[in-house]
């Protein structure tokens, strides 16, 4: 690979001709490039179209070839792509980002090409627009398709399309066009520069002192164009997405291309009006429910150059970026940064390495910083910013907590039954609730369990409701009246009486569900709304429960983590989180910094309009440290000390983990397998393999999962060890080994 560096960002690449033999790169898991003849002249970095096994693939070529195949049996390139081109920064990203999650560079570059029709014209296929007019019933499947028609500004859509986004069947789909909900129309090649803007500054927005000061410090860096990771640390409700978005006109200006990379969740209505009232135009926006006509032009727009300004989620980051000048993450310590299916990443910190590469600035901005970023920001490779103040003078919450071992909750009954139900919300919350509606202000009720019941069990015999493909217990959803398993998301239907011994089945512990339907009893006048993932299907269905929000139409809302960050409710006086201790007490060593970061996001909803807010935290712990920092507000002596205990323990950012997740569809294969591993694991110093263990989940879709945990001090190259460890033994048929750098979960 003829990759080099002149010097500081300045790369040159050599031109090669016709009949030179070149390594294209193709994207795939295993591959790693393979030599090709060219039948004309190209660069490092075009895009080419070649076969492996017969079959097609979009490559891009990395340099020249290794030599080690006889040159008469070397394929010629079926042809070169005259759309797009990588840069030689782009590709040592590849490389880099491959060496370091090891991913094969194959694996990585299938992030990139990931829209299949990006080199091919459009297709022409019989597309449906949506018939909003029609008043045939709505259902919750109809409602999906309507969703999905909506994020995608309403245009018409192929039929794969409409089934891929709002996980219909094609039944529906079918109904929908019989009864004229979907109409036929017919749609050919658009206009390419259709989600091409222009933005400007509209003057609509004044920063104060405060937040000026933050975005000059930023824009400097982004003027000196070179590398440089900048911490906005602002508590929440402080402005931080103005002063950001000022950072973005800045690089825009200057002729830079800007990625915007936040939260699925994050991408609501809400934000969106205000990027349009600063920038004049919309955003492009990236995310996984895009058509896939969509897809394309935002890909090929971005490859292109025209497209300069991208929000989307992790994946946005491997767009084919023209002259890409700035990157934001927000919401930096979000876990959803972690990708753990197609390879394992954290895409903050791929983005950083991507900034480092090329030599631009990064900004991450968030009210309750990752450690890690934390850590980095102590040794001085990050530069903090921070904004005290909430903007507009609004002021911050009153946190306190209930001790449930002295308020316990009182029991209620539904209707004429007999039985009573043990509650869940404690006596004084009970009383806030009651206190803040009469003053006809709303109320936030959090607790992070989908469902009514997380166990279902019998107390006679013990038996327990379990997923027979996963080993997790069922859960039950009222509203579906099913068992769900919340791994796989496989149905069961709830048995009258135990299957093992015929004495009736109880139901333990307490979800959303559960909440709602005593918060129907206790208030019974009260308008409530359930935000889960189990209600919350798209963007347009959070945003409808954002507008009624903001609109004074519902007075208490319950749910998930959804609720957690994003959201402006100025009327929203009163949070109440009804297990504060659900998190403390987890194996993962990041127990304690997530369950902090959650409940401080979700208490900074409260208050964030004229009238002060106050948070109310159940817990049978009042004690516990995590607790009491939220309490008193003391966030960084709280950090400070995790950091002490992870230092004291070697764990990351003062110590390495690579985790090794072995998995097949057969337990013997797998335990043969994994002893072996074990056999030949070589000897770390300063560091240990730890294993084979069964994993935290052991079976998860009939497949079984045995992991190894690989530990090193902070300089420790563990990488290449683990590589050459895994590959001293072949690697069965049907097992799937998987490698987290670092990870975030330890399932």
């Amino acid at each position: 690979m003829i990759i080099e560096k002149k010097k500081k960002n300045k790369y040159f690449m050599n031109m090669f001709k016709k009949d030179d033999i070149v390594k294209v790169l193709i994207p795939n898991v295993i591959n790693t490039g393979y030599d090709y003849r060219l039948t004309e002249n190209a660069d490092v970095g075009n895009f080419v179209r070649v076969t492996v096994m017969n079959k097609q693939y979009i490559g891009v070529i990395v340099g020249a070839g290794d030599g080690k195949i006889d040159a008469s049996k070397i394929k010629p390139i079926i042809s070169i792509c005259d759309f797009g081109k990588m840069s030689v920064a782009d590709l040592n990203w590849i490389y880099k980002m491959s060496q370091w999650t090891l991913m094969n560079p194959g694996a990585v570059l299938r992030l990139i090409l990931n829209v299949p029709d990006a080199f091919n014209p459009p297709k022409i296929e019989q597309l449906y627009a949506y018939n909003f007019n029609q008043t045939t019933k709505m259902t919750d499947a109809r409602q999906r398709v309507m969703d999905a028609f909506q994020s995608n500004e309403n245009e018409p859509m192929s039929v794969s399309d409409i089934q891929n986004i709002a996980h219909v069947s094609g039944a529906v789909i079918k109904t929908m066009i019989k009864n004229a909900v979907l109409m036929p129309t017919t749609m050919r090649e658009k206009d390419e520069r259709r989600f091409v803007y222009e933005y400007y500054d509209t003057g609509n927005v004044k920063l104060n002192a405060e937040q000026q000061s933050a975005a000059d410090k930023i824009n400097r860096a982004i003027s000196d164009e070179n590398f440089s990771v900048h911490l906005l640390d602002g508590i929440t409700g402080s402005g931080k997405t103005q002063v950001y978005f000022d950072a973005v006109l800045r690089a825009y200006n200057m002729g830079k291309s800007v990625l915007l990379m936040m939260p699925e969740i994050a991408l609501t209505a809400q934000f969106m009006d205000r990027f349009r009232n600063r920038f004049g135009n919309p955003p492009v926006v990236w995310h996984s429910n895009l058509t896939a006509s969509r897809r394309r032009e935002i890909w090929r727009g971005v490859a292109r150059g025209d497209i300069k300004i991208v929000v989307g989620t992790r994946s946005a980051l491997f767009l084919p970026w023209q002259n890409l000048g700035l990157i934001v993450v927000d919401e930096e310590h979000d876990t959803s940064y972690k990708q753990e299916d197609m390879g394992n990443y954290h895409a903050r910190d791929m983005a950083i390495l991507r900034a480092k590469i090329a030599g631009f600035p990064v900004v991450l901005a968030s009210a309750t910083p990752s450690v890690e970023t934390m850590y980095n920001v102590s040794m001085g490779k990050y530069h903090r910013i921070r904004l005290m103040s909430r903007f507009g003078g609004a002021q911050m919450p009153k946190i306190e907590t209930i001790d449930m071992r002295q308020n316990h909750p009182e029991s209620y009954k539904i209707g004429s039954d007999e039985n009573e139900i043990s509650g869940n919300l404690s006596p004084i919350l009970c009383d806030e609730i009651c206190d803040t509606l009469s003053k006809h202000q709303q109320v936030m009720l959090f607790i992070n369990r989908r469902g009514f019941a997380p166990i279902v069990q019998c107390k006679k015999c013990g038996w327990v409701a379990q997923c027979p493909d996963c080993s997790m217990g069922l859960n039950y959803h009222k509203n579906l009246n099913k068992l769900l398993c919340h791994m796989c998301g496989k149905t069961l239907n709830l048995p009258t009486k135990c299957p093992q011994c015929g004495n009736d089945i109880s139901m333990r512990g307490a979800g959303l569900e559960r909440v709602e339907q005593e918060i129907s009893v206790k208030f019974p006048n009260a308008r409530t709304a359930l935000v889960s993932s189990d209600t919350i299907s798209s963007r347009e269905s959070l945003e409808r429960m954002v507008h009624k929000m903001e609109n004074g139409e519902i007075d208490i809302i319950i749910g998930t983590q959804i609720l957690a960050k994003g959201h402006h409710f100025p009327n929203l006086t009163l949070v109440g989180v009804v297990d504060a201790d659900m998190g403390l007490f987890g194996t993962d060593f990041r127990a304690g910094e997530h369950t902090f970061q959650q409940l401080f996001q979700v208490a900074g909803r409260a208050g964030r309009g004229e009238i002060p807010g106050r948070v109310l935290l159940q817990t049978y712990q009042p004690e516990h440290p995590v607790l009491g920092a939220i309490c008193a507000g003391n966030r960084d002596e709280f950090m400070a000390g995790d950091m002490e205990s992870r230092r004291a323990a070697q764990m990351p950012p003062f110590g390495q983990l690579i985790a090794v997740i072995v998995e097949s569809d057969k337990e013997s294969v797998l335990k043969k397998y994994c002893e072996e591993l074990a056999s030949v694991a070589p000897q770390l110093n300063g560091g240990k393999i730890m294993g084979p263990i069964p994993a935290q989940i052991y079976q998860i879709r009939n497949w079984y999962r045995m992991r190894f945990l690989v530990s090193g001090h902070a300089r420790a190259n563990l990488q290449p060890i683990v590589r050459d460890w895994l590959d001293k033994i072949k690697q069965p048929t049907n097992t799937r080994v998987k490698i987290d750098v670092n990870p975030q979960s330890f399932m």
